[in-house]
């Protein structure tokens, strides 16, 4: 019993040291190598949350990959069917680095075209893709949750690749119904934020309150995030398109059948026209955002005008309230327990009120005069003197009788 405890014991504690050593070095910071029972603030307790999380999830599994695979003749071999990734490496002549990147169970935010021996890798946005010249792997994405998404384009692959009219190689009609997936996804994001985007200006021309401005923020930042993507799914297709080695490496079709590559016009004309049309989304959503930066900057300067107009009303009275003190000091000295000999004069009250009352009017109406000259602004501020001679065309100014000065 004794010796049990002791193993369990133990292994707590290996346990414990392991984790603490893999935290300090994901934090890369040589204090972090002193073991402590609690950690010192919320930051600590979230890392290590996530971390033991991540350690966790370890599992043998991880050597697993759910695949769907389609045949030479379009149709669904396996439907998430489980594979070693030791096997795809051996039987597509894959390294384990080009399958650990499909595997990654952080989404994937840099979209990659890798082109090898005997396959393609396509690794866009919700596609993970294993082209070949007599069959296509699908690997299943992580954290996907769009089915609707992903069956439209099973549908349109089996539809394009049953389709052998059309002369073009197996592997290009996967190609193209991948990209027109993408581009797809694109589209329609790209239709859902400039909804939110146009309605949500329309709302501000009418009001502008904190709620409108937070989501306008809030949108901002989605349609940046939306323009990143698309800007690297736009690079990703150029980056193919400016190696004509790995452009001539992926007719895979050709090469199983050693016939030599004359030129890549095809594969060329198929990837320009989706680079194009992935650029006018990114010129599209660059339009958006300009329009967003541009109401945020109206915004900005309608609040800062109000704010300018009620700093000028607070000024205003406080000019009114220094005339009417002004008014007011005079008033005190006559107050005063002191023999004037005004009190007696009988118009006196009259001519001390018309004085005060002027003297209040005097300095508030300078005070007024000195804030309008104040709030007046201009591009210059310097007055340039008007000029008093005749204004002339340029080709007809310094001309003489005789000719041209």
């Amino acid at each position: 019993m004794h010796k049990a405890c002791l193993v369990h014991s133990i292994s707590n504690v290996r346990a414990n040291i392991v984790f603490r050593l893999t935290l300090a070095l994901v934090n890369k910071n040589p204090r972090t190598f002193e073991f402590t029972d609690v950690p010192d603030n919320e930051e600590d307790v979230a890392r290590s949350a996530i971390l033991d999380k991540a350690m966790k999830g370890r599992q043998p599994t991880e050597l697993m990959l759910r695949c769907t695979v389609l045949d030479a003749e379009g149709n669904v071999k396996t439907i998430s069917g489980q594979f070693k990734k030791s096997d795809l490496s051996v039987e597509h002549r894959l390294n384990a680095r080009d399958l650990r990147k499909i595997d990654s169970r952080i989404p994937n935010l840099v979209p990659t075209i890798l082109v090898r021996k005997e396959a393609v890798l396509v690794n866009i946005l919700h596609i993970r893709a294993l082209v070949k010249a007599d069959a296509v792997i699908l690997f299943d994405t992580f954290g996907s949750a769009d089915s609707r998404l992903h069956s439209v384009f099973l549908y349109h692959l089996e539809h394009n690749l049953k389709a052998k009219g059309t002369g073009s190689p197996y592997e290009f009609r996967a190609l193209e119904s991948i990209l027109l997936s993408v581009l797809s996804a694109l589209e329609a994001e790209m239709v859902f934020i400039r909804n939110l985007v146009g309605g949500l200006l329309a709302e501000m021309e009418d009001n502008i309150d904190h709620d409108r401005f937070k989501r306008l923020l809030h949108y901002s930042r989605r349609l940046t995030s939306f323009k990143n993507r698309a800007t690297l799914v736009e690079e990703a297709i150029d980056e193919v398109l400016g190696q004509d080695e790995d452009m001539d490496a992926m007719y895979l079709t050709s090469k199983k059948n050693d016939r030599p590559v004359t030129d890549h016009e095809e594969l060329e004309v198929l990837l320009e026209s989706f680079s194009k049309q992935v650029e006018e989304i990114v010129n599209e959503a660059e339009n958006i955002e300009s329009n967003v930066q541009s109401t945020q900057e109206i915004v900005e300067l309608i609040l800062d005008s109000n704010r300018n107009a009620l700093l000028a009303l607070d000024l205003k009275v406080s000019i009114a309230t220094l005339g009417v003190g002004c008014g007011a000091l005079i008033a005190g000295f006559f107050g005063m327990n002191l023999t004037s000999h005004i009190e007696q004069h009988p118009y006196g009250f009259y001519v001390m009120t018309s004085l005060a009352a002027g003297v209040a009017f005097l300095v508030a109406w300078s005070g007024f005069r000195t804030l309008a000259k104040l709030r007046k602004v201009g591009l210059s501020t310097t007055h340039k003197r008007k000029s008093t001679k005749t204004w002339l065309p340029l080709p007809l100014r310094n001309r003489i009788p005789g000719g041209w000065s």
